[in-house]
């Protein structure tokens, strides 16, 4: 379905794009557009990979212009960017609505307007009854994305959103915080009672990559995964280390 196709990555220069990333580069497609803030990461990313088939777009997805400039052209959108780490999203919620809902009204409209075949969506599982403004604003996206469905009329774009658990290693998450203080350190546990759904990289991929595959408009998959407790995640880490709630 890829096949000479030109497939956009949104926030693609995260651990998820990054993945993601590797396993379009193994298809037969024409070209990956990566579109993020960061230069230092896209350039780092152009040297890694020195690959003719990317293509490197800064701008923001919150920025309609720079959204127009990166979507011309393309056949399938992975999104990715979001503003994610929930303690700075409570000390700065507009920047967030502007990056995680705006982003995403930026997306659909532009997706449509450019008559793009697919769109698939990264989502979490924070979204679901959500207790904290990350989950909110994802859950406001994920049902922007479906209702994008019908904002396409007679419009060929689909819309579909993926949710995840917790990409375990991924930059930001809980084990590699752990494993950089467990040595002679002690482990700080928000509450004992917290819970958290687990997956790897590898296992979201194949999630993004089945959905693509298998989407028609409107769905929300969902990876039956296995849940286990922070504490059992920080013992797994080092069965040694103390730990403090």
């Amino acid at each position: 379905m890829f096949v000479n196709k030109t497939l956009l990555i949104t926030g693609g220069t995260g651990s998820f794009g990054n993945a993601v990333l590797r396993r379009f580069l193994k298809t037969d497609i024409a070209e990956i557009r990566i579109f993020s803030r960061d230069e230092l990461k896209q350039d780092d990313m152009r040297k890694q990979y020195n690959h003719s088939k990317l293509k490197f777009y800064i701008g923001d997805v919150r920025d309609y212009d720079s959204v127009i400039n990166a979507m011309r052209g393309v056949d399938y959108v992975f999104h990715a960017a979001a503003l994610k780490h929930v303690p700075k999203i409570e000390y700065n919620p507009f920047e967030a609505i502007k990056t995680n809902i705006i982003g995403s009204e930026n997306i659909i409209s532009e997706a449509i307007a450019n008559k793009v075949k697919d769109v698939m969506v990264l989502s979490t599982d924070k979204a679901v009854s959500p207790v904290n403004l990350y989950g909110a604003t994802k859950l406001a996206s994920d049902k922007l994305f479906v209702a994008g469905n019908s904002y396409a009329g007679g419009h060929q774009t689909r819309f579909s959103v993926v949710r995840y658990g917790n990409v375990m290693g991924s930059r930001g998450s809980v084990i590699p915080f752990f494993m950089s203080i467990a040595e002679g350190g002690v482990l700080p546990i928000t509450d004992n009672r917290m819970t958290r759904f687990m997956i790897s990289l590898e296992e979201g991929v194949e999630l993004v990559w089945h959905a693509f595959e298998d989407m028609k408009g409107g769905e929300i998959y969902v990876k039956k995964i296995p849940s286990m407790k922070v504490t059992e995640v920080a013992t797994a880490v080092d069965e040694k280390c103390k730990q403090k709630e």
